[in-house]
Parts: C-alpha cells; sequence; structure tokens
C-alpha cells in the first residue's frame, strides 16, 4: 500500500508532520482529516530505488518545457494576475480539468514572468504536485496567500469558488490601488512640473535682470534682493534639486533597515496630516478584505491571522495582527486583542520625522497629542465583536473592507477638489512673488529715466 507524506495543521494552528499508509491520496487525505488535522501538503513518499529513472524523466521534461521559455525578471504585475485568476475561475465554473485550464491560459499569455511561471506549475502537476504545491513553487507570480486559499480549495473541495472569491478580492484589491495612486499622481506631476519651471526662472531669467539692475546702479526693494539671494543659491547649489528628494528616498530606506526605524517611519505615514488619514483607511481595507477572504475560504484563523499580517505593508498593523494572533493562541478572541493592540506607543523616531517635515517643535508638540490615538476605529472592533459572537465573522470583515473602500474613495475625491484650487494658489503666489519683485525695481529705474 502507498505510503503518503503529509503536512497539517491542528485545530490550534500548530504544525504537523506524518505519513499514513492508505489505497490513494483521496483516501489518505479523508483519514488526516478523520484525525482532527487541516492538510496542507500531502505526497507520495518516494523511495531511492529507481531515482535514476525519475531523476532522467524529471530532466526530459524540464528540457522541453524550457523550450517555450523567455528571460523574464521581477515578478508579475497585479493587473496581469488578476486577469489571470479571472480567466481561470471562469474555466473551473465551465467544468474544464485544471491542467488543460492552465494550459490553455499559458497559450494566450506574453513572454514574461507569468508564462514561465505557468509553464513550471504545468509540469510540476503533470509530475504528481497538486496544484497549491506547483504555484508554492513559483513565489514571483503566486504569493502565501494566494497559494494558501487554493490549498484550502483543494482541501475543501472547493476550488472554483475559491478561485472566484480570489478574483473578486484581486480586482478589488487593484481598484482600490488604482484609486489612491490616482489621487496621488495629479499632485505629484504638478509638483514635479512647478519646480522645474521655477528652477529655470531662477537659473536664467532673474540672473538677467540682476545684470540690468547692477549696470543702472538701481537700489534693491528687499523682496528683490530675497529674490537675488534664492537666485543666486540656485544657480550654486542646483544640483540638489535632483539630489534632495533622492537623498531624502536613502535615507528613508536606509532607516527601514532598522526594525524601530521602519516602525517609527510607518507610524510617521498613517499619523501625518491629510494622507496619513488615507493611507491608514486604505490599509484597513484591504487587510479585512484579506482576513475575510482567507477565513470565508476555510484557512484556519491563525494562519490567515499571519498571512494577514505579512500582506499588511506597514509595521503598526503587521504588530497589532501579530499580538492578535499570539492572544488566539492563548484562547482569546479577536476583537479584545485588537483593540489593546492598536494603540501604538510614543516612537522617537516618528518623533524625529515630525521635527524635520512637520514645523520642528509645533510637530512634535502635534505628535505627542496623536501619539496614543489607535490606529483601528472601535467601529472595526465592535463590528469584529459582533461577528465572532454571531459566527459571521468573514461577513462583517466584508462589511468592513467596503465602507473602508466607500470612505478612501470619498477621501480621495475630497483630496482631488482640495488639491487643484491649493496648487493653484501655492503657484500663483510663486509666479506673482517673482513678478513683483522684478518689476519694483523696473518701476523706480523707469521713474529715475522719466526724470
Amino acid at each position: 500500500m502507498p505510503v503518503f507524506q503529509y503536512e497539517a495543521m491542528d485545530a490550534t494552528g500548530q504544525e504537523i508532520k506524518d505519513v499514513v499508509e492508505a489505497a490513494n491520496e483521496q483516501e489518505a487525505q479523508d483519514m488526516i482529516r478523520q484525525a482532527g488535522y487541516f492538510v496542507t501538503k500531502i505526497s507520495t513518499k518516494k523511495s531511492r530505488k529507481g531515482g535514476g529513472s525519475s531523476a532522467a524523466a524529471a530532466s526530459k521534461s524540464s528540457s522541453k518545457n524550457k523550450k517555450g521559455r523567455t528571460f523574464s525578471i521581477g515578478g508579475v504585475n497585479g493587473k496581469q494576475l488578476t486577469a489571470f485568476t479571472r480567466q481561470l475561475s471562469i474555466l473551473q465554473d465551465a467544468g474544464l480539468p485544471i491542467l488543460r485550464s492552465l494550459k490553455v491560459l499559458e497559450g494566450q499569455c506574453k513572454p514574461g514572468v507569468l508564462k514561465n511561471c505557468l509553464m513550471d506549475v504545468c509540469e510540476e502537476i503533470e509530475a504528481g504536485s497538486t496544484l497549491s504545491e506547483a504555484m508554492a513553487k513559483s513565489p514571483k507570480a503566486f504569493d502565501r496567500l494566494y497559494v494558501n486559499m487554493i490549498k484550502a480549495g483543494e482541501a475543501g473541495g472547493a476550488l472554483e469558488v475559491i478561485l472566484r472569491r480570489l478574483a473578486e478580492f484581486k480586482e478589488r484589491s487593484l481598484a482600490l490601488k488604482r484609486k489612491v495612486k490616482g489621487a496621488l499622481i495629479y499632485p505629484a506631476v504638478v509638483v514635479t512640473v512647478a519646480v522645474g519651471i521655477l528652477t529655470f526662472i531662477m537659473l536664467w531669467i532673474v540672473p538677467k535682470f540682476v545684470e540690468i539692475f547692477k549696470g543702472f546702479d538701481v537700489e534693491m526693494p528687499a523682496m528683490t534682493l530675497f529674490l537675488m539671494a534664492i537666485s543666486a543659491w540656485v544657480v550654486t547649489w542646483f544640483w540638489l534639486i535632483p539630489g534632495i528628494p533622492v537623498g531624502f528616498w536613502l535615507f528613508v530606506k536606509l532607516i527601514r533597515k532598522f526594525e524601530s526605524g521602519r516602525m517609527g517611519w510607518d507610524l510617521f505615514i498613517i499619523k501625518v496630516p491629510i494622507f496619513g488619514q488615507l493611507v491608514e483607511k486604505t490599509i484597513l481595507a484591504r487587510t479585512t478584505r484579506t482576513l475575510g477572504t482567507l477565513i470565508s475560504s476555510g484557512v484556519p484563523i491563525l494562519e490567515a491571522l499571519n498571512i494577514t499580517r505579512e500582506t499588511a505593508g506597514n509595521a503598526m498593523f503587521e504588530k497589532m495582527y501579530g499580538k492578535v494572533s499570539e492572544a488566539i493562541r492563548e484562547g482569546d478572541a479577536i476583537a479584545k486583542p485588537m483593540r489593546s493592540a492598536a494603540r501604538p506607543t510614543f516612537n522617537p523616531i516618528t518623533a524625529m520625522f515630525w521635527f524635520l517635515f512637520i514645523a520642528g517643535p509645533i510637530g512634535i508638540l502635534i505628535y505627542i497629542m496623536k501619539a496614543n490615538q489607535r490606529v483601528v476605529d472601535d467601529l472595526v472592533i465592535n463590528m469584529i465583536d459582533v461577528g465572532e459572537e454571531t459566527g459571521e465573522l468573514d461577513t462583517m470583515l466584508y462589511k468592513i473592507a467596503d465602507t473602508y473602500d466607500d470612505e478612501v474613495s470619498v477621501l480621495t475625491d475630497s483630496l482631488m477638489s482640495l488639491m487643484e484650487p491649493l496648487l493653484i494658489i501655492v503657484l500663483g503666489v510663486a509666479v506673482g512673488f517673482i513678478v513683483i519683485a522684478l518689476f519694483m525695481p523696473l518701476v523706480k529705474l523707469i521713474e529715475g529715466l522719466s526724470k
């Protein structure tokens, strides 16, 4: 009788590794589930005998598949993976075998990372691996969240349902990301163009006027002297204008290499005026949707929380979900530990960023006032509490995500509406200052010549 090697999780989330004898893989999975375990990986235990022929077959299969591969770097972009997930979901709903579906989609893919990964997945499935095992070996395309949801679908015999949920999750996440990026692109482009125009004026226009004023020995007003000083600084240090943002980016990258530095920067980002609220709501919407999707798909709560923590993208939220996971291991629910873990403590690195970028000492005072404000609202915690009591936690998490998606959309539209007139006012003031500073000496010069 074949021997199957498996990895599973028990009710407390502990990982179990063992072997079981069964007639086939399905019977082995049934036996493991009857023992109260959740199967995460199962494969036939291979003996040393026949290893040479197996290796030769694998080598032959590998050489056959390498023929269609192209050189590629990086990972799969979100738009491409979302489209693939939706197409795979449709093919599975239509009743096509999974290998046939993957080969159809692989044939439609343009050469690149996703096509190469699908070739690898098809090769692994033909060699006897499950879909989740095959996808786990292609991390450039399929992350841990993706693999675990597929694994849960295989274990529960509802792969087409899981793929549908996964496609909806990817589509909503992509739409939210586009919304936030769209809100940030407009001011970034306007500010970049404005800085370029003002730099050109300071480098070439103002110095010409300065020469004229010096030639006629005109008495300079304070505004003109200030503008001339700015122009002289720009002429001398113009290379710092692109260097400052690059240096700032490198400084932040260096700070984030350390655990305390990463926490400090991430806290600063979610507490900074205007944009901090947008970032915080975006992370809440994404993490609650991730957790709700995993729970509704049958992934154990501890595994779901760990995956959510890894995909949060913010040190404060990672710490919060980590503490919630630890509390659940000790027998607690989600709502209570989340309430206490969502309150950050004072961070000196965050205070430094407030001092540097938000009005110096006043920035530190503002930060001290906001330092202990929870990153998760009472509404979220209360809805999670109700969801746990009613057994509808996944539904409540979806509702929270939908609520915050709407809030992000409204906040984004409001910021865009506010940003346009604000940028126009700032540019108008800058240009007006330059014009007045240059024309005041000209007026005096003209009056002198007329006399």
